[in-house]
């Protein structure tokens, strides 16, 4: 069993206490532990400021750039290990996890490229120069410039590796070291990545922080230059933006979080046209590519009643062939979800759902006797 370790002040260390257990999404079975009970977080924060944040300052958009190719050139390089590692914790199937560390890689090259195209500049201008009194002598020229604290990035557990480098990308780019904290239960991956980049040296002293485990204390030692960024549920983000420190110091806050997305047929749609047939393959990609779990999930389908039965019977078949198992089998196309707790919020839902809808489609019983499955349903 592994203990992971927080990236703190340019050096790993380990939190004290038993730690948080993590699982082996299919199995169940505890595969790594991780705790941030008793490290210093305030003195983590002011390292990156007062560190981080001048040597990234310091750096062109073009230098922010290379570190960030380099990054990505990292992960792509691992990448059949941090597969691995994704099948083991996240219980994502191979196609599954491809999509999260290649959605990491990616990003980091796109936003290194964008530095490159920004070029030499430490500074973006905004807009032209104005003039502020009747005298051609005194103008004034916005710019964007970096804020001088740390951008916190609390992250969602279904893409420990992209959804990390997403917020990273933009944030070091900009000038801004990072302060990165996964979901607890999937920080297997992320930690994986940090450790990547730490050894091959890639990033200026201070720039980036990782935190193996809670939140703990965090956002006691925010200030007025911080800004936090968090994926997750819609009481957790509350929670963040009511904080007394992040209230008192108008911390800004960006939340994304509880999305409900629907998918609509048209009522000009009949079965054989294209668009229906695409409609059934994206609704039905989106029940099962990650068990369901991401922000983008459909959750609704909103079918003219004209069409409801062709669409049911369309969208069974596709069903119908999906494969609940082993992640690490190339014939599974579904795996388990991230953890236990996944597992009875969305089966706590089915439960309220079917207090006012009738099940059409799936058999909740029909899952391995091992992992956190659920089946696909349809209500």
């Amino acid at each position: 069993m592994r203990t992971l370790q927080s990236f703190l002040q340019d050096t790993w260390q380990t939190g004290t206490g038993t730690g948080a257990s993590i699982a082996n999404a299919y199995t169940g079975e505890q595969i790594a532990s991780a705790s941030t009970a008793g490290l210093d977080l305030g003195a983590a924060l002011a390292h990156a400021r007062n560190v981080g944040g001048p040597n990234l300052r310091n750096l062109s958009f073009a230098e922010r750039g290379d570190l960030l190719t380099a990054m990505s050139g990292a992960v792509h390089e691992a990448r059949e290990e941090l597969i691995a590692l994704s099948i083991e914790n996240t219980g994502s199937t191979r196609k599954d996890a491809k999509f999260d560390i290649d959605g990491a890689s990616g990003t980091l090259a796109y936003y290194g490229g964008l530095g490159r195209k920004l070029g030499d500049s430490k500074v973006l201008l905004d807009g032209a120069q104005v003039r502020i009194s009747r005298s051609k002598r005194f103008m004034g020229q916005h710019i964007y410039t970096p804020r001088v604290g740390v951008a916190i990035h609390i992250n969602a557990f279904n893409f420990p590796a992209w959804n990390m480098c997403e917020k990273a990308a933009s944030a070091l780019l900009a000038g801004m070291p990072v302060m990165t904290k996964p979901a607890t239960s999937t920080v297997v991956t992320a930690e994986r990545v940090v450790r990547l980049w730490v050894d091959k040296g890639i990033l200026p002293a201070g720039a980036l922080s990782l935190m193996s485990g809670s939140a703990s204390d965090l956002l006691d030692h925010v200030g007025g230059q911080d800004c936090v960024v968090f994926t997750g549920s819609g009481d957790t983000g509350r929670k963040i933006k009511s904080h007394p420190q992040v209230m008192a110091n108008n911390v800004p806050v960006n939340v994304e979080a509880d999305s409900l997305n629907a998918a609509v047929l048209g009522p000009d749609l009949a079965p054989g046209d294209e668009t229906f047939d695409m409609f059934l393959n994206e609704v039905s990609t989106e029940i099962t590519l990650k068990a369901g779990q991401k922000c983008t999930a459909v959750r609704r389908i909103l079918i003219p009643a004209a069409r409801l039965d062709d669409a049911l019977e369309g969208l069974k078949d596709r069903l119908d062939a999906a494969v609940l198992g082993d992640p690490s089998e190339r014939s599974t196309t579904v795996g388990p979800l991230a953890t236990s707790s996944q597992k009875r919020d969305i089966e706590a839902g089915i439960a309220t759902l079917s207090e006012t809808a009738s099940r059409v489609y799936g058999d909740p019983s029909a899952v391995p006797e091992s992992g956190f499955h659920v089946a696909p349903q349809l209500f």
